[in-house]
């Protein structure tokens, strides 16, 4: 980096009531790299749930509230490929819906600098080796959304691939959904039970010692059957590992 960035943090609803530690990583690792990390507090739900379920009437709060938190920034990073997809797809889309031209562009100004942390990591701070240290095995599980909506391709596997220690174990049916799918869990559960009973065996067979990914939300939801099946193995977010250190480990 040639000058100092000054980062907004998008920390998703999720990670602030329950995964703190997700957001505090996240930080750390950011301002390691020179970044100023800023949190704006009117920030509140991306508003997915209302968009998915159809309410986007609803939803329309949430996209307001986003341009107003983010407007004045110039980078806004999420840790989560869920909620910076359903940012940079469903916000416009509901703009749109509006016929509001004003808030259709001020929506497009904001997505255009909105960045899932893969993405900021390696795009646009231009770096994979952010000198973690996690002497570890670890299996990663790539979320439907930051797959397919996101598109963040293979950039957590590059950061991955320079953390010190680290041992990556390949996940077997990696493509696959872990049934979370936030309201699908709850409206077809029986097939969203059996969709993460398939997923968790697959990451129990790998042998890793934690399974990891950029979305809490589906960790909760794999990590949960892992527990129901007496599993040992650990969950944890890509941003906890990027920011541990050897310092932080005691070497």
């Amino acid at each position: 980096m040639t000058s100092k960035k000054t980062v907004a943090l998008f920390a998703i609803c999720m990670n602030d009531v329950m995964y703190p530690q997700t957001c505090e990583a996240t930080v750390a690792l950011l301002e390691r790299l020179g970044c100023e990390v800023v949190f704006p507090e009117e920030q509140t739900c991306c508003g997915q749930m209302f968009t998915n379920t159809g309410y986007h009437a609803e939803a329309l709060g949430s996209v307001r509230s986003y341009v107003k938190a983010f407007t004045a920034y110039d980078y806004i990073v999420g840790p989560s490929g869920s909620c910076v997809a359903s940012v940079r797809d469903q916000h416009p889309m509901l703009a749109a819906e509006t016929g509001d031209k004003v808030l259709m562009q001020a929506v497009a100004a904001v997505v255009a600098k909105t960045y899932e942390l893969t993405e900021f990591l390696i795009d646009v701070l231009g770096v994979e080796d952010v000198g973690a240290y996690f002497p570890h095995t670890v299996t990663f599980h790539p979320t439907c959304h930051a797959m397919r909506m996101a598109k963040i391709g293979d950039r957590p596997y590059r950061l991955l691939d320079k953390v010190e220690g680290l041992t990556l174990l390949p996940l077997a049916e990696y493509d696959q959904c872990c049934g979370f799918g936030g309201t699908f869990s709850v409206k077809n559960d029986v097939m969203s039970a059996a969709m993460v009973a398939d997923k968790a065996a697959e990451v129990i067979k790998t042998g890793a010692e934690y399974l990891v990914n950029v979305d809490n939300a589906c960790l909760m939801n794999i990590g949960g059957r892992l527990h129901r099946e007496g599993s040992a193995v650990k969950t944890i977010h890509l941003a906890e590992i990027l920011a541990s250190t050897r310092a932080q480990a005691g070497s």
